[in-house]
């Protein structure tokens, strides 16, 4: 990557996993490996640091070897509270967070969106394919926490009722659109398990 701002990384593994069946989805194996490890791999080489946002079985996380915080907000408030937190923990003033259980994420998505964020000036990139935008797929600001503090303050949790008093950028990415393919169920699990990559 050229040169650019410094970015740190979050992995967001703060839900509950009810459709997974109440189960840690980060930590659900695919191939044999954690899903978030599989996150790790694409994500990690595209940023200058990278933290792990959990709620629970911090301990299971922390063996990836990165640092693991929670929510600053209880009661498992989505990902604007993981993106809160990562945002007061974070050294480097630019943020990009990718979710736990989209194992095939774009290896240039960091790249394309801080491009776009970069020439348009905005506060946050995120990415879109065709006609649908992937909120937990973004680069953000740091700076703008004291916004985001006000916001969920104020009761907010939907992310995209927040991004919508930002200066927003989206990126598109539809010669990717596979790569943003999340896994909820145990059955699109069994599914992607079955495709080749």
């Amino acid at each position: 990557m050229s040169a650019r701002e410094k970015i740190t990384g979050v992995i967001l593994a703060g839900g509950q996993g009810r459709r997974m069946g109440s189960v840690d989805k980060g930590l659900v194996e695919l191939r044999g490996r954690p899903m978030a490890e599989w996150v790790i791999e694409r994500l990690r080489p595209q940023v200058d640091e990278l933290i792990i946002n959990a709620n629970q079985n911090a301990e299971r996380y922390a063996t990836f070897g990165y640092p693991v915080f929670p929510d600053d907000i209880g009661g498992f408030a989505g990902p604007l509270a993981g993106l809160h937190a990562a945002l007061s923990r974070a050294q480097h003033p630019l943020v990009a967070t990718a979710p736990c259980d989209s194992p095939f994420l774009p290896e240039d998505l960091v790249e394309r969106l801080y491009r776009a964020l970069d020439a348009a000036g905005a506060e946050l990139a995120v990415a879109r394919t065709f006609d649908q935008p992937h909120p937990v797929f973004c680069l953000c600001r740091r700076d703008v926490l004291p916004h985001l503090d006000e916001f969920l303050a104020s009761g907010g949790r939907k992310i995209d009722f927040w991004y919508a008093t930002l200066k927003i950028i989206e990126v598109q990415f539809d010669d990717k659109e596979a790569a943003f393919r999340n896994i909820n169920t145990r059955d699109e699990l069994d599914d992607v398990d079955r495709i080749d990559r």
